[in-house]
């Protein structure tokens, strides 16, 4: 009977080890990405602002309240999202109300 205990009891450690890095990996890879955020480095040179109806228009006279990520070409998720990638910011989300510098008019 020692015997068979003992194979069961590694068989029970093996499986859930082999379940926790599963689960791990799965956890890591349906994570959303961060969000940027204003003091950032990239997004302080570019003047990004998590509400974009917080930017300085004084210091970026390009800026109007109509722009926003969601309306930029270069956010990469749907207009109604709530947050989506950026190329300018690899690996993090950007608001959909945000706005930087770079924002250029998406196609029609």
């Amino acid at each position: 009977m020692t015997h068979s205990r003992r194979t069961f009891v590694i068989q029970a450690v093996s499986a859930t080890g082999a379940l926790a890095v599963t689960g791990l990996a799965l956890a890591q890879t349906t994570a959303a990405p961060p969000m940027v955020k204003d003091t950032d480095a990239n997004a302080v040179a570019l003047g990004y602002k998590t509400d974009g109806s917080k930017t300085d228009s004084k210091k970026y006279p390009k800026y109007a309240a109509s722009q926003n990520c969601a309306n930029c070409a270069l956010y990469q998720g749907k207009a109604t999202d709530a947050a989506a990638a950026c190329p300018l910011f690899a690996g993090k989300q950007v608001a959909a109300k945000a706005w930087c510098s770079a924002w250029a008019k998406k196609a029609a």
